[in-house]
């Protein structure tokens, strides 16, 4: 594996893309506890709102058994555009969704989604292979079991996506704590991350 160069995501060039997080599939959801997985969710998306990321959701047929989309993830985004797929396994051979993020004019996308080696493996390998910076958001994606998930993760890894985890995904695009978005950062933190979240109440306790 070659060394790349670090790019850093920037929320004047990123877009978030949140797919098939669905209840129906979220059932399955074992690589993770089922608590961890939708206070991981939610606070990516929390992180779509904060910095004003264009938004893509997408679902695979939300009337089938895959189920509706998470309404925590809509309640959070509700000026995202919202895409449902009639059957493609692959969001990105639905042309409505692969033309909506083309026209995004976004060249890094971050990306989430149930399952991990399916939902987010191919549309990541298929936008990675047009040209953009893909970056997969690891605990806010979810699959079956451990070994799956370190399976998707390393073919991603092998074709130059990058893994990254949500609390990651926040310090690139917020850069340094005195930007605006700094305070709704520590909310976000504070409600994902228990433990920073009691750094936050000591610190202003202090005051």
């Amino acid at each position: 594996m070659t060394n790349a160069p670090y790019k850093r995501l920037s929320a004047d060039t990123a877009a978030l893309l949140m797919i098939d997080h669905q209840t129906g599939l979220s059932n399955g959801v074992n690589d993770q506890t089922q608590a961890e997985f939708k206070t991981n969710v939610c606070a990516l998306a929390d992180l779509g709102r904060v910095f004003n990321l264009p938004t893509i959701i997408t679902a695979s047929d939300p009337t089938g058994p895959n189920g509706p989309l998470m309404p925590e993830v809509l309640q959070r985004l509700p000026h995202a555009q919202v895409i449902h797929r009639p059957g493609e396994v692959n969001a990105w051979d639905n042309p409505e969704f692969a033309a909506a993020v083309r026209a995004l004019g976004k060249k890094q996308l971050i990306i989430a989604g149930v399952s991990t080696e399916v939902c987010v493996a191919f549309p990541a390998l298929a936008a990675q292979a047009e040209g953009f910076e893909v970056y997969a958001v690891i605990d806010s994606s979810s699959t079956w079991s451990k070994t799956v998930q370190d399976v998707a993760v390393a073919r991603m890894a092998q074709a130059g996506i990058i893994p990254m985890a949500w609390v990651a995904v926040a310090g690139e695009l917020l850069r340094d704590w005195r930007h605006e978005a700094g305070a709704a950062m520590a909310k976000v933190m504070g409600e994902g991350l228990p433990f920073y979240g009691n750094t936050i109440v000591s610190h202003y306790a202090k005051k």
